[in-house]
């Protein structure tokens, strides 16, 4: 089984459970580390959340001291480089989080609400369908566990796990063996809770006879944890483009199932002249946000939070 496929699999499965799914997300703070598959269990506050937008919440935004009292004049509300502080308060106006106003010749903006706490936890998942080609897997896992970003670790495979398997893996990590084809999953062993809200170890370049790391303290890891929940929030799983193949035939999950090489296929990797089961057509329309909204307390179209003052309207 390709990796692809089963990713897509496992990803409906989860969200087939209510749960909000994404995948290939930056689970780093200074090195490069991308996660598969994230998962993200609502908060307390998750329909104040749910209530702004569905898009991402730009990261500058929400880190500014812009706040839902006085409106301040916004260069002097973000600490960093004018044009991503410019671009934050035109996204945030344009997603209902921020409100302008003008004063003698100045942009002053306030939040509409209050940026709510709505992470439940995050559990980051790696996949590895055939555990006899790990590839970088004991890396990825050791890096997943010493940052710490997410609450839970986990590996999925479609593999028999053995002992000597889960000896290689770091104590934390937990591990499921998934199969695609009947949805079964078996929780081989439970991951250990993590501790986010410490600081945490991020293994960086990895050199003869040494690691060189960094140490990443909590700030740091919660603003790294609220940028991963924005863009899976935003994001969802469904990310890819369908094939523009007559064979390419969604299924009810929106998978972009293949009828030639019976399996989901990624477009830009399997579909084309090259393919003996080619027949070009126009890709497939799939309407993602509907299913994800049927099966998620993701909502498409919020009614926002935007409170309409005396002439904001003009300065919208």
């Amino acid at each position: 089984m390709r990796e692809f496929d089963f990713e897509l699999a496992l990803c409906a499965h989860l969200e087939r459970e209510g749960r909000l799914v994404s995948r290939q997300l930056g689970g780093h703070v200074h090195g490069r580390r991308v996660l598969d598959t994230v998962v993200i269990d609502p908060g307390p506050e998750f329909p104040e959340r749910a209530a702004i937008t569905a898009e991402r919440l730009p990261t500058a935004a929400v880190e500014s001291d812009v706040g839902p009292g006085e409106a301040r004049y916004w260069k002097s509300a973000f600490d960093c480089h004018p044009d991503r502080a410019e671009r934050a308060v035109e996204l945030a106006v344009e997603r209902g989080f921020f409100e302008r106003e003008r004063r003698g010749g100045r942009t002053y903006v306030r939040q509409t609400t209050r940026y709510p706490d709505w992470i439940g936890g995050i559990t980051a998942i790696e996949n590895k369908p055939d555990l006899g080609r790990p590839g970088d897997l004991q890396r990825q896992l050791r890096t997943d566990v010493s940052l710490a970003l997410a609450d839970e670790v986990v590996l999925a495979t479609a593999s028999y796990v053995t002992r000597a398997h889960l000896n290689r893996l770091p104590d934390a990590v937990g591990v499921w063996r998934f199969d695609p084809e009947t949805d079964d999953r078996e929780v081989v062993r439970e991951p250990t809770t993590l501790r986010p809200d410490e600081p945490g170890v991020e293994p960086l370049d990895s050199h003869a006879g040494r690691t060189d790391i960094r140490i990443v303290d909590a700030g740091a890891k919660a603003r790294a944890r609220r940028r991963i929940a924005e863009r899976a929030y935003a994001k969802g799983w469904r990310s890819f483009d369908y094939p523009g193949c007559t064979r390419c035939r969604p299924d009810a999950d929106g998978r972009p199932y293949c009828a030639w090489l019976d399996r989901a296929v990624r477009a830009s990797d399997d579909c084309g002249a090259s393919c003996d089961g080619y027949e070009p057509a126009d890709p497939p329309a799939v309407d993602g946000d509907t299913l994800r909204a049927e099966r998620t307390p993701w909502d498409p179209t919020p009614a926002g939070r935007a409170r309409r003052q005396s002439g904001l309207d003009r300065f919208g």
